[in-house]
């Protein structure tokens, strides 16, 4: 029988795409590599997490949609095995920062999507991302859904 998996470009392109993504948005004051959802399409925004063990700010672009006030993401690593360290500096330091398209940014606050939080959520990703479900079965474990919400201590975006 045939896996269903989605097909995936050479781990070495995913990365090398990663670290030029991050070059073009910081090259060009966000101006370019950051986009907004549009309807039928995730966005991408930089999210600037606390790291885990050095304690320095770490920035990552990760895609992204809109669910009421709230950004949601997916901890996915590129559909590699290991978590993205990302999430696991989420996890530990729960205050983040992300910078949108229209070069705002918003304090957030990050945590898991849970029961049916998560799944409707998770609907909602294969409804932008046709192959979800077979790039997910290429991970071990089950895939984050992030929930990034507003700090409540946090102002209006700047």
């Amino acid at each position: 029988m045939a896996s269903n998996k989605g097909r995936l470009p050479p781990r070495w392109f995913v990365v090398a795409f990663w670290h030029v993504h991050r070059w073009i948005v910081r090259v060009t004051g966000r101006r370019k590599g950051l986009w907004p959802p549009r309807p039928g399409k995730w966005g991408a925004l930089r999210l600037t997490t606390v790291g885990r063990r050095s304690g320095e700010p770490r920035s990552v672009i990760v895609g992204y949609y809109e669910d009421g006030p709230n950004l949601v993401t997916m901890a996915m690593n590129g559909w590699g095995a290991a978590e993205p360290a990302w999430w696991l500096n989420l996890q530990a330091h729960p205050e983040a920062v992300v910078e949108l398209a229209d070069r705002t940014s918003r304090e957030v606050v990050g945590r898991v999507a849970r029961g049916e939080e998560r799944e409707r959520l998770w609907r909602r990703w294969r409804e932008l991302d046709k192959n979800l479900d077979g790039y997910a079965e290429r991970r071990p474990r089950e895939t984050a859904v992030v929930v990034l919400e507003p700090r409540s201590s946090a102002g209006p975006e700047r």
